[in-house]
């Protein structure tokens, strides 16, 4: 169940209830007990990311494998380079 912030209008008193959803707002400040001056605040979630990272460690390919995989292509390359050359000095 979430936490509900509150704040009375005439003493200014903030706080919180351990509510339901569809349970009622409190219509009586526990402070100076006057009913009709409670406000609902908006307040700060408790959402919290934690770790090395999100989307970095997660799911991105790491820059040592494509360097690895440039590195293949090239010297393929490369071979086939060599082999077209010797083709044509032959």
């Amino acid at each position: 169940m979430p936490i509900y912030e509150y704040r009375c209008k005439f003493c200014g008193h903030e706080f919180e209830v351990l509510q339901g959803f569809n349970d009622p707002a409190p219509e009586i400040c526990p402070n100076c007990k006057k009913s009709g001056g409670i406000t609902k605040l908006v307040s700060e979630t408790a959402f919290e990311l934690k770790g090395s990272g999100w989307y970095v460690t997660d799911y991105k390919k790491s820059s040592n494998s494509s360097d690895k995989s440039k590195n293949k292509s090239d010297s393929s390359q490369t071979k086939t380079e060599a082999k077209k050359e010797e083709k044509k000095s032959a």
